[in-house]
């Protein structure tokens, strides 16, 4: 092996560490159902899956964004759901514009903040698909 083959190795083992230490323990979106209500808003029907340790460290938020990262709703949690996982929670009354033809739905936690991991919803559809994306970490 090569010098610059034993660095891409090396380059390509240290990028999944990485990714895997910064990922575990998030928050994961493992389901989403959607429905869209004769006025037109949407209501969003969303399963976390989270290792909830208490006060200190839940899933506290989850957001519906465009392509575009552009918030369009925010669904908040107030307490910890250690005995009651995965949990699914509703948000009404999101308004989408028409041009958009897929959203993303994108988990917080209190330690973590924002997840890399994602579901795209298919408003048209109504498929879904795991995501992975390059948001900047919040809190």
């Amino acid at each position: 092996m090569t010098k610059k083959h034993l660095q891409q190795v090396v380059t390509i083992l240290l990028s999944f560490l990485l990714l895997t230490t910064v990922s575990a323990n998030e928050v994961e979106v493992i389901n989403v159902k959607i429905h869209q209500q004769k006025d037109r808003t949407w209501t969003f029907a969303v399963t976390l899956k989270h290792d909830d340790k208490g006060w200190d460290h839940y899933a506290n938020e989850w957001q519906i964004i465009d392509s575009d990262n552009k918030i369009l709703g925010t669904r908040t949690l107030y307490h910890p759901h250690v005995n009651e996982q995965p949990f699914t929670r509703n948000l009404s009354g999101v308004k989408i514009p028409t041009t958009v033809k897929t959203v993303r739905v994108i988990a917080k936690d209190t330690v973590h903040g924002l997840s890399h991991k994602a579901v795209e919803v298919n408003l048209s559809s109504k498929e879904i698909k795991q995501i992975t994306l390059d948001l900047k970490k919040a809190k």
